[in-house]
């Protein structure tokens, strides 16, 4: 814009805000609303994303809901494709090209480090299955045991051989781009693999504390998402233009009921409560334990007359879901929230394009990451010693012990209860 005197005038307003702002690394909000950063009520595209994110969630929940049924192998082999994805979207983030072609086979060697921490966690987490899975058959049985018995020694060499290969590999004018590699690979492997460990223990620990858990995440996405499109005025936190208060006290309310509801509903069922101690495929059927045998209460007298229950039925465990359902709905987001940081940072929109609507599958496990890891430590913190019974006991008492050790703790037993009695009368 010209001035009086025929020379330039000194940009002013947001122009020159952006000027100065040119050095940082985040996005400028006026350039992330420019960008459909703008609240989802004021987005003229809405309606059109809104469907195109719609047919995408149908499909990944049918496909959820089908690999759930098929049973605990077939999730675990759902996680291990999620993680490859995450995997090769967090690597080509800071790849470069041009580096890359005077480095062949450097890929290589991130896939190299991937497979074997792949190898390294579930082999400390499938081993005692995997012994319990061939116990029948005596060559398997020594062939596992031996496998097993040399399991971390094997996957140490692994790493020091791609430490190596690292190290043989490295060339002038390209140590600071092949270390920044390297350190960037390593802390994807944390990423990855941190959270995979705490999923698939918790499958195998019963697929109601994996189902429930990750539900409860994609019902309060769906849930701050209809919420915030509708309703959403009121801006909830700059890093994520467009999350909205009334998304967040939406969701976390519709979380809430969700959670006590659907653990009555998922715990009926003792293929989902039952913990898998095998690599088996069949159907499985135990003592659910007190977690999961409903109690009964009478309702108050103050109640209206047209409610039609005189006495409500609950499951114990519907109360450890309210816990699991508030840290779904308050803290789990926060993943979200790093992620949306960690993307302006980089001048990125999303991690990736493989799902229509909502960017790459890093984008989806954000918060799915942060709960996972709280379900297994909420689990084993108050929920374990809650749900012993006398068949679970049994079963680790016939599968882990010798035959000589069972008879030991017979004898070890009687001597006990022979001890009470007499000490009793």
């Amino acid at each position: 814009m010209e001035s009086s005197t025929g020379g330039t005038s000194t940009p002013t307003g947001p122009t020159a805000r952006l000027r100065r702002r040119r050095g940082s690394n985040e996005v400028p909000p006026e350039v992330d609303r420019a960008n459909g950063g703008q609240l989802l009520v004021n987005d003229n595209n809405k309606y059109k994303s809104m469907l195109i994110r719609a047919q995408s969630s149908a499909w990944m929940i049918g496909g959820f809901a089908l690999l759930i049924y098929m049973g605990h192998l077939y999730i675990c082999a759902m996680i291990v494709v999620i993680q490859i994805y995450m995997a090769k979207e967090l690597f080509i983030l800071l790849r470069r090209v041009r580096e890359d072609r005077h480095l062949p086979g450097f890929r290589l060697l991130n896939w190299h480090f991937f497979f074997t921490a792949m190898l390294f966690v579930y082999g400390r987490i499938l081993s005692q299955r995997l012994v319990n899975t061939v116990t029948t058959d005596k060559f398997l049985y020594k062939l596992v045991g031996r496998v097993i018995k040399y399991h971390m020694v094997t996957c140490y060499f692994l790493y020091i051989a791609g430490f190596m290969w690292f190290i043989l590999t490295l060339k002038k004018k390209m140590y600071k781009y092949q270390f920044s590699q390297y350190a960037w690979t390593h802390m994807i492997l944390i990423v990855v693999f941190t959270q995979s460990s705490f999923t698939v223990a918790n499958i195998f620990e019963g697929i109601f504390w994996f189902l429930l858990p990750a539900s409860l995440i994609v019902i309060n996405d769906i849930a701050a998402y209809i919420f915030g499109f509708f309703f959403g005025r009121t801006p909830l936190i700059k890093i994520s233009p467009k999350k909205t208060w009334e998304g967040f006290i939406g969701a976390s309310i519709a979380t809430m009921i969700s959670a006590f509801l659907m653990a009555n509903v998922l715990g009926q069922f003792q293929w989902l409560t039952c913990p898998r101690k095998d690599l088996s495929t069949g159907w499985l059927q135990c003592d659910p334990g007190p977690l999961f045998k409903p109690e009964h209460f009478s309702v108050p007298e103050w109640f209206p007359g047209w409610f039609p229950w005189k006495e409500i039925s609950i499951l114990p465990v519907q109360w450890h879901a309210l816990c699991l359902g508030l840290f779904a709905s308050i803290i789990a987001p926060f993943g979200g929230f790093f992620a949306s940081g960690f993307k302006r940072a980089f001048k990125i929109k999303d991690f990736g394009d493989s799902i229509p609507g909502h960017g790459g599958i890093t984008d989806r496990m954000d918060c799915q990451m942060v709960m996972a890891v709280f379900a297994y430590i909420y689990h084993q913190s108050f929920v374990v010693p809650q749900s012993l019974s006398i068949e679970m006991i049994m079963d680790q008492i016939l599968i882990n012990l010798t035959f000589e050790e069972q008879r030991a703790l017979y004898i070890k037993l009687g001597e006990v209860i022979m001890e009470r009695q007499f000490g009793e009368s």
